[in-house]
Order: C-alpha cells, then structure tokens, then sequence
C-alpha cells in the first residue's frame, strides 16, 4: 500500500504520532510530551469542543502564552473542524474584544491569569461565547463562572479511549486552519485567512531547504501569535521533530543555556535576539556545538550583524530569510551564498515565484525598483471579513485562481535572481526630491564601532518633505556622541542620505513580535 502524506494540518501531528508515538515532542519547564501523548490530549479536547457545541468552521481564540496548552489547543480545534486564532499573551481587553467580535468567535481558551483582560473584553459582549479556562480556578471572576469549562479538567481526565477518526468532522484542505491577525501601518488588525493548503504547503517548503530531519530539537522562544513562532511547532510536528517551547527570549542567559541542555539544533531568531546575543560578554561559557542552524525572518538582520554572527558561529548554518504574514515565507538566502551576498534575502523558496513590478504592473529587469508580487500555494486567501483589503493587496493572475500577493514592499533584483529588500512602501523616505530607503541608512550605522542597533524613520519637515531621524542605540561605555555619528553618517552616505536628527536611546521600542516598533517612534516625534 503507498503510504500518502496527510493533507491537512492537524492529520501530520497523528501521522507522527503513529510513526513515532514515544518521541518527545514537546519541552517546556523540565517536562516532556510524546506524540502519542499530544495527540491523546487534543483528541481529548476537540471532544470537549464539539461536546460544547462547536462545529466546523466555528473560530476559537486562544489567549494563553506559549505554553503546551497553546499547542494542545490549536490541535484539538482543528480536529474538531474549528479554525484557530492565536493571539498574543500582552494582548489588551479593548484589541481582544475588537478580535473576538471580528472573526465572530464562538470559542475562547484562556489562562486564568488574563482574567480581568477577559472580563474587560467581555464587558456588554452579546454575542454567545464560551470560555474554556485553563490554571487556577480561584482567579476567574465570579460574573464569569457561567464560562466554567475548564481545560485543565479535560486533559486530565484523558477519556478518550472512545475516540476514533469516524467520531470528528470530515474536513479538506481548502478548509481555514487558522486567523492570524496582523497590525496594519493604519487601522485595525487583520486577520489573514491561512487554509490547510497554504499552511501545509508554506511549511513542507521551509522544511525542505533547511533540511529537518526527526532528529533536529528547535528552541521555540518566538511568541506563538507571530507565524515564525507558529510555524515551528507546525513544522517540527510535520517531520517528527522536538519543540523546547520557551516563553519569550528577555531573559538571554537561559535561553542560551537551553541549547546545551537540550542538544538544540535549530535556533529561530529575530534582529532583536542577534543584537542582544552580539551585546553579550561571555558568550564562551555556553555549549554551542549542538547547533546545526540559525534562520532569521520578521525583519532584515543588518550586514554586520550577520559577519560577527559568522565569526562567532563558524559551524553553524545562518538562513536569513524573508516573509509575510500574507504568505508566510518568500525567500531565503542558501547559507553557501550568504558571505558573497550578505544584503540579501535570497531567491524565492521552493514552490514560490516572485515579481518585481512598477506601478503599472509591468515586469521590471534586475537592478531597478519595484514592488515584490508573490505567486504560489504559499499565498494565504486574504483578509476576513474585508473585501476591499484583500482586493488591493491580493488580485488576480492568468486565471482564476492563480492569485498574487502584492507585498507593499520595494525590492530590487540582480541577474542572478537574489532578492534585495529595500523597505516597506509606507516606510520610505522622500527627502529632498529623493526616495530614500531606511535600511540602506541603518545598515550604514550598525557598521560603525560602539552602535548596536538603529532605526531611521523620516518625519515631516516643512522644507525638505520629510527629514531623516535615527534612533541609535550604544553598547556599554561607547563614548560616541551624535557630533561623531553625524561625522561618520557624512563619510560614509550620500549627503541627501546623512540623518537631519539622531536620537540616543538605551534601547527601541518592539512589537509584540520583537521587531522595532517605528510606528510608536513615528508617533513619540510627532508628539514632540
């Protein structure tokens, strides 16, 4: 018989259970899951789910932190037919109802800990809900134990010697797997709408030019409700992997420790973690020998960031990487190439194409400036419940259903089809009749001794349309002042290119993510 791969997201965590039920699936803490307990326990829960009245295609929020119940939670709702909607642990009570309310959740798993955020949220909600809790009963608010399901109940009970594949919902891959909402440069979230395909198609491609094996452990310290963080769980889940789930990276020092403890091979990082990890003093008492590879996405690393990274990890494999949440991944930079070509990306991955088109939509040749447009199963449906969104950002190809993903962000490409991110559209600086491109500018500084990171945004100026303002930060004890950064900025840029304003700051705001966050730097100097 010819053993068919599973088609849908949820199906690979119970093909990998059968191939490998005993094999550690997941760590957090000290403790350990096998497959065949991970799949027990979100059949335990997708039971309980449509026990509770949920059907498929209902929407369920999960609003823990990166724990094993995230994990459980968005399987045992996809089993149950349900699409599932991380969203991130920081999250506020007025951004969690306005998510609830969007995607029309019937559903809603939460730590006990986040109960006054619940309560905030759930304050007048008249749509029917039902909240499955999960930690200590005593913290959930009285007005809220009518919603007392809980999901501590449900795994520990582990009844689910009853279940069989006939007892869940038929489903196909055209069906939503999942709602990832993403901020906007304006306005409200969105929630991009990801199908099995796309999920499993994104994901079998990333597995294929990393080249996991079932015995690669990845260290998981990205937020959950950022894809790059999802996507590790989903991935490593596909190829019979191990997950050591951390809850985020501020605490550097046992993050690292982690490596050596667990024999972690597979290291995803964002340009937050390589500044931090670059900033580090004694780097040489932990064991990196274990890793075999780094990947870097979310935002550009920085040229020299990436040169003392390859100095300080010889042996390791660094994939620097570029996506969106619209299609999760687009390109990624062979590391065999990253020394010949470190500004950039890559080339598409596999089972992707890619564009670089002016504003009439015309193929542009390499070396000039256009938008990136994306083709491929990778290309996620759109956005929920806004039409004309998705209109402007996804339109169609040669035919129906060949949709391409228009990114928003200016690209140039070379001859040889390496791809070089310039910046988002938004993002670009218009200074002095120029276009000028943000990361051209903070690639500049993070070369010049002392600086660790930078961010350039441009604001508006009544004489030169917008001025260019760079936010530095310095490593310990740099005696650099704004006179010598200006001095270097001069030798080394265009001089329509030389920063108007530098600020010095101890460090830059992020997203929940850990990306920079530019639009509260935008916002902190327009109110100035």
């Amino acid at each position: 018989m010819i053993d068919f791969d599973p088609i849908l997201v949820h199906e690979w965590l119970r093909y990998t259970a059968k191939r490998f039920p005993e094999k550690v699936a997941l760590i957090q803490n000290s403790k350990q899951w096998t497959y065949a307990q991970a799949d027990q326990i979100s059949d335990g829960l997708a039971l309980h789910l449509m026990q509770r009245g949920v059907r498929r295609h209902d929407r369920i929020v999960i609003f823990t932190d990166n724990s094993p119940e995230t994990v459980f939670s968005l399987y045992g709702i996809l089993k149950a037919g349900g699409v599932f909607i991380v969203v991130s642990a920081t999250m506020k009570g007025h951004k969690l109802r306005y998510i609830l309310d969007n995607s029309g959740a019937t559903g809603l798993i939460v730590h006990t800990s986040k109960a006054s955020v619940v309560n905030e949220a759930l304050s007048g909600f008249s749509s029917p809900l039902t909240v499955f809790w999960t930690g200590n009963k005593k913290q959930i608010p009285s007005n809220l134990q009518q919603y007392s399901s809980f999901w501590d109940d449900i795994v520990s009970d582990g009844n689910t010697t009853l279940i069989s594949k006939e007892d869940f919902p038929r489903c196909i891959d055209v069906d939503l797997a999942c709602l990832i909402y993403t901020s906007g440069s304006t306005g409200q979230p969105k929630g991009v709408m990801s199908t099995h395909h796309n999920m499993v198609s994104a994901a079998r491609s990333i597995i294929q030019y990393i080249d996991n094996q079932p015995d690669d452990i990845i260290l998981d310290v990205l937020p959950l409700s950022f894809d790059y963080g999802l996507y590790q769980v989903i991935m490593a889940f596909m190829f019979g992997g191990t997950i050591v789930l951390e809850q985020s990276f501020t605490f550097l020092h046992h993050t690292l420790a982690q490596i050596s403890k667990y024999k972690v091979t597979g290291f995803p990082v964002v340009p937050t973690i390589v500044a931090m990890l670059l900033n580090l003093n004694n780097l040489s008492k932990y064991d990196f020998r274990s890793l075999r590879y780094i990947t870097n996405t979310g935002a550009a690393l920085p040229i020299e960031h990436i040169r003392k990274l390859r100095s300080l990890l010889p042996d390791v494999r660094i994939y620097s990487m570029f996506g969106l949440t619209e299609c999760k991944r687009v390109g990624y930079m062979p590391p065999e190439y990253l020394d010949q070509y470190p500004g950039s990306v890559g080339k598409a991955m596999p089972n992707c194409e890619t564009f670089i088109l002016d504003e009439k939509g015309n193929e542009l040749p390499p070396g000039q400036v256009g938008e990136l447009v994306i083709r491929g199963a990778n290309v996620m449906q759109g956005y929920w419940q806004s039409t004309e969104k998705t209109d402007r950002t996804y339109k169609p190809g040669h035919y129906p259903e060949d949709r391409r993903l228009y990114s928003g962000d200016y690209f140039q490409e070379d001859e040889r089809g390496f791809l070089y991110f310039l910046g988002r559209k938004d993002d670009m600086i218009k200074s002095k009749g120029e276009r000028i491109s943000p990361r051209e500018i903070e690639e500049v500084l993070c070369k010049m001794n002392g600086i660790t990171e930078a961010a350039v945004i441009g604001i508006p100026d009544p004489i030169l349309g917008q001025a260019i303002k760079a936010f530095i930060v310095l490593q310990a004890s740099t005696p650099l002042d704004e006179k010598d950064i200006l001095q270097y900025c001069a030798k080394n840029l265009e001089s329509f290119m030389v920063p108007q304003h530098i600020v010095l700051c101890k460090s830059l705001p992020r997203t929940p993510n850990g990306k920079i966050d530019k639009k509260q730097l935008a916002n902190e100097s327009s109110s100035m």
